[in-house]
Protein backbone atom coordinates (compact mmCIF):
# COMPACT_ATOMS: atom_id res chain seq x y z
CA UNK A 1 0.00 0.00 0.00
CA UNK A 2 1.23 3.32 -1.37
CA UNK A 3 -0.22 6.54 0.22
CA UNK A 4 1.15 9.65 -2.08
CA UNK A 5 0.01 13.02 -3.21
CA UNK A 6 -2.24 12.95 -6.33
CA UNK A 7 -0.77 13.11 -9.97
CA UNK A 8 -2.74 13.72 -13.32
CA UNK A 9 -2.66 10.45 -14.09
CA UNK A 10 -4.31 9.30 -10.93
CA UNK A 11 -7.81 11.87 -11.46
CA UNK A 12 -9.86 9.64 -13.65
CA UNK A 13 -9.80 6.91 -10.61
CA UNK A 14 -9.85 9.67 -8.28
CA UNK A 15 -13.18 11.18 -9.88
CA UNK A 16 -14.68 7.30 -10.29
CA UNK A 17 -14.51 6.99 -6.32
CA UNK A 18 -15.86 10.35 -5.88
CA UNK A 19 -18.45 9.09 -7.46
CA UNK A 20 -18.69 6.25 -5.30
CA UNK A 21 -18.23 8.52 -2.16
CA UNK A 22 -21.15 10.19 -3.14
CA UNK A 23 -23.36 7.50 -3.69
CA UNK A 24 -22.26 6.19 -0.17
CA UNK A 25 -23.61 9.50 1.33
CA UNK A 26 -25.91 8.86 -0.24
CA UNK A 27 -25.84 12.21 -2.37
CA UNK A 28 -26.01 12.93 -6.10
CA UNK A 29 -22.43 13.48 -8.36
CA UNK A 30 -22.37 14.27 -11.65
CA UNK A 31 -18.95 13.54 -12.88
CA UNK A 32 -19.41 15.71 -16.12
CA UNK A 33 -16.25 18.16 -17.00
CA UNK A 34 -15.47 16.70 -13.21
CA UNK A 35 -11.86 15.02 -13.88
CA UNK A 36 -10.91 18.42 -15.66
CA UNK A 37 -11.61 20.48 -13.26
CA UNK A 38 -10.63 18.70 -10.41
CA UNK A 39 -6.64 18.74 -12.63
CA UNK A 40 -7.20 22.57 -12.62
CA UNK A 41 -7.30 23.02 -8.68
CA UNK A 42 -5.14 20.38 -7.86
CA UNK A 43 -2.33 21.19 -10.33
CA UNK A 44 -2.17 25.20 -11.01
CA UNK A 45 0.15 27.20 -10.19
CA UNK A 46 -1.49 27.90 -6.83
CA UNK A 47 -2.25 24.58 -5.62
CA UNK A 48 -5.21 25.24 -2.84
CA UNK A 49 -6.27 21.91 -3.35
CA UNK A 50 -4.38 18.94 -2.07
CA UNK A 51 -4.80 15.46 -2.80
CA UNK A 52 -3.50 12.56 -0.99
CA UNK A 53 -4.21 8.72 -2.60
CA UNK A 54 -3.91 5.21 -1.63
CA UNK A 55 -2.50 3.43 -4.46
CA UNK A 56 -2.50 -1.16 -3.92
CA UNK A 57 -1.20 -2.93 -7.33
CA UNK A 58 -1.42 0.17 -9.32
CA UNK A 59 -5.29 0.90 -8.58
CA UNK A 60 -6.78 4.08 -6.34
CA UNK A 61 -7.94 2.37 -3.73
CA UNK A 62 -9.14 5.83 -1.77
CA UNK A 63 -8.46 9.55 -1.58
CA UNK A 64 -8.16 12.44 0.69
CA UNK A 65 -8.39 16.13 -0.46
CA UNK A 66 -7.44 19.22 1.83
CA UNK A 67 -6.86 22.76 2.10
CA UNK A 68 -5.36 25.38 4.11
CA UNK A 69 -8.02 27.74 5.63
CA UNK A 70 -8.68 30.80 8.22
CA UNK A 71 -10.33 30.77 11.19
CA UNK A 72 -11.35 33.81 12.60
CA UNK A 73 -12.06 32.79 15.93
CA UNK A 74 -9.18 30.65 16.26
CA UNK A 75 -7.33 33.83 14.52
CA UNK A 76 -4.64 31.86 12.55
CA UNK A 77 -4.74 29.02 10.10
CA UNK A 78 -6.05 25.16 9.47
CA UNK A 79 -6.07 22.30 7.13
CA UNK A 80 -9.91 21.92 6.26
CA UNK A 81 -9.87 17.78 5.45
CA UNK A 82 -12.86 18.31 2.61
CA UNK A 83 -13.31 14.09 2.17
CA UNK A 84 -11.59 11.04 3.26
CA UNK A 85 -12.65 8.14 1.87
CA UNK A 86 -11.52 4.45 1.05
CA UNK A 87 -13.42 1.67 -0.54
CA UNK A 88 -15.07 -1.09 1.26
CA UNK A 89 -12.65 -3.91 1.30
CA UNK A 90 -10.03 -1.37 2.22
CA UNK A 91 -11.29 -0.18 5.45
CA UNK A 92 -10.08 -1.10 8.44
CA UNK A 93 -6.39 -2.03 7.60
CA UNK A 94 -5.20 1.21 8.88
CA UNK A 95 -5.29 2.96 5.81
CA UNK A 96 -7.34 5.71 6.94
CA UNK A 97 -4.66 6.40 9.60
CA UNK A 98 -2.24 6.61 7.49
CA UNK A 99 -4.05 9.05 5.27
CA UNK A 100 -4.64 11.02 7.98
CA UNK A 101 -1.26 10.91 9.66
CA UNK A 102 -0.22 12.49 6.34
CA UNK A 103 -2.81 15.24 6.30
CA UNK A 104 -1.60 15.98 10.51
CA UNK A 105 1.85 16.35 8.92
CA UNK A 106 0.98 18.35 6.05
CA UNK A 107 -0.55 20.59 8.44
CA UNK A 108 2.34 20.83 10.91
CA UNK A 109 4.62 21.73 7.66
CA UNK A 110 2.17 24.63 7.43
CA UNK A 111 2.48 25.73 10.81
CA UNK A 112 -1.05 24.82 11.24
CA UNK A 113 -2.21 23.14 14.37
CA UNK A 114 -5.97 22.53 13.62
CA UNK A 115 -7.41 20.37 11.23
CA UNK A 116 -11.18 20.22 10.53
CA UNK A 117 -13.49 17.98 8.81
CA UNK A 118 -17.22 16.60 8.94
CA UNK A 119 -19.15 13.51 8.34
CA UNK A 120 -22.66 12.68 7.80
CA UNK A 121 -24.25 11.74 11.01
CA UNK A 122 -25.59 8.36 9.87
CA UNK A 123 -21.58 7.14 9.23
CA UNK A 124 -21.23 5.34 12.31
CA UNK A 125 -18.08 3.68 11.45
CA UNK A 126 -15.98 7.18 10.30
CA UNK A 127 -17.46 8.54 13.68
CA UNK A 128 -15.82 6.15 15.33
CA UNK A 129 -12.65 5.90 13.47
CA UNK A 130 -12.36 9.93 14.27
CA UNK A 131 -13.24 9.38 18.28
CA UNK A 132 -10.39 6.83 18.26
CA UNK A 133 -8.11 9.38 16.60
CA UNK A 134 -8.76 12.02 19.11
CA UNK A 135 -10.91 14.20 17.54
CA UNK A 136 -13.64 15.65 19.09
CA UNK A 137 -17.02 17.26 17.25
CA UNK A 138 -19.84 20.03 17.05
CA UNK A 139 -23.23 19.95 16.38
CA UNK A 140 -23.97 22.29 13.62
CA UNK A 141 -26.29 22.58 10.63
CA UNK A 142 -24.47 22.88 7.23
CA UNK A 143 -25.82 25.22 4.98
CA UNK A 144 -25.95 25.43 0.86
CA UNK A 145 -26.58 28.39 -1.16
CA UNK A 146 -26.52 28.29 -4.83
CA UNK A 147 -25.09 31.81 -6.33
Amino acid sequence: MKIRFAEREDIDQVVNLIGKHAAFEKAEFNSQNKSNLLSIHLFNSQEVLKCIVAEENNEIVGYATFMKQYSTWEADFYIYLDCLFLIEEMRGRGIGLKMMNQVKDFAKAEGCQLIQWQTPDFNKDAIAFYHRLGGTSKTKERFFWIV
